[in-house]
């Protein structure tokens, strides 16, 4: 190997440390302050409602599913 690839494997090898140690979270990390983000969930919600059976098949939600999300309240994760 040359010493380019040595350095490289490396900083891999750093990396991957790395990412074990930082915890993760499963929730989506949103623009703004808490009522930024309140805003951009209940609008969003509130649009799942005017999508059409095939613009809801791509997203890959049922209307059901839709419904159950576009009716949580806004500060429900």
């Amino acid at each position: 190997m040359n010493s380019l690839s040595d350095v490289r494997l490396t900083l891999l090898a750093t990396e991957l440390e790395q990412d074990q140690r930082t915890p993760v979270s499963l929730a989506p990390k949103l623009p703004g302050n808490r009522w930024d983000r309140f805003w951009l969930r209940l609008t969003t919600r509130r649009a799942l409602l005017e999508l059409d059976a095939h613009a809801l098949r791509d997203v890959g939600l049922t209307r059901e599913q839709a419904l159950d999300e576009a009716l949580k309240p806004f500060w429900k994760v």
